[in-house]
């Protein structure tokens, strides 16, 4: 009898070398990539084909010119269309990969971003990766400064495309403004590890404070303790997993971060008033 497993996670050591914190693929998808997330981030580019993309639960076509970025902290699946095969590029990279603030700006008010590029821009995105494939295959000492400056200008351009001229930059809903950068920091570093076994001091020492200081301006920026705003991250995660897969319970509750099945259970009801099971049947 057959195990189900639950979802893929993609591993930065399985589909990266030590020596490059990045890689670029040419994927044609024939059949179903089922629902899976990674420790990197992710970047393509459909050349041909049409198809579903289910990001987060919402479905979104896949067609010519379209573009998506992917964080940590997202998870998806990719479908073709009957007869039809995907064709497109995939770049994936680590948190080491693109300079600061581009960081910043990308991912301090979501995390997700789409786009379908118009026909007479498609031609020269494809110009772009081909020349990023090229650099790979042939590999040269500057390489790795050409394929990180092509990607910056490629994630900017998406960033400014799918990105509502009107929208004000936010974290959950706290306004920009309202936080110190190394708190923006510390939440930005949140929605991509929380998955992960996660400690204020862990936090606290990647935005370059002492775990008291980043707790009290933390609490002073968000209105929330460390603690708490991780389990909300946490339980928001596996409510989106409860209503738009059918993962096991027990799953969901390992992929959103939660160390015990029961523990979930009790803060998932705490939080939604009826049991993770019960929810899913409403």
């Amino acid at each position: 009898m057959s195990v189900y497993k639950g979802p893929e996670r993609l591993t930065n050591d399985r589909y990266m070398t030590l020596s490059a914190p990045f890689r670029l693929f040419k994927h044609s998808i024939d059949g179903l990539i089922d629902t899976h997330w990674h420790e990197f981030f992710e970047m393509a580019f459909v050349v041909s084909g049409s198809g579903t993309h289910m990001l987060n639960g919402v479905p979104l076509r896949l067609t010519r010119g379209a573009a998506f970025l992917l964080s940590p902290a997202d998870f998806h699946s990719l479908e073709p269309d009957p007869g039809e095969t995907l064709q497109l590029y995939d770049f994936i990279f680590n948190d080491h990969f693109i300079r600061e603030p581009l960081p910043e700006l990308l991912f301090d008010h979501r995390t997700a971003y789409t786009h379908w590029y118009a026909e007479e821009q498609i031609a020269e995105l494809e110009q772009e990766y081909e020349r990023i494939w090229e650099e790979s295959v042939a590999w040269q000492p500057e390489s790795e400064i050409l394929i990180q400056g092509s990607m910056e200008r490629l994630l900017i351009d998406l960033f400014r495309k799918s990105r509502p001229a009107d929208q004000q930059p936010s974290i959950d809903g706290v306004p920009h403004q309202a936080l110190q950068s190394a708190v923006r920091k510390g939440l930005i570093y949140i929605q991509h590890h929380f998955r992960e076994p996660l400690s204020l001091e862990e936090v606290a020492s990647h935005c370059g404070l002492s775990a008291n200081y980043f707790s009290e301006c933390f609490r002073k920026g968000t209105g929330s303790t460390f603690q708490t705003y991780l389990q909300e991250v946490r339980l928001q995660f596996a409510r989106s997993l409860i209503k738009t897969t059918q993962l096991p319970i027990t799953e969901i509750c390992f992929a959103s971060g939660f160390n015990t099945l029961p523990h979930f259970e009790r803060a998932f009801k705490k939080r939604f008033l009826l049991p993770p099971r019960e929810y899913r049947k409403q």
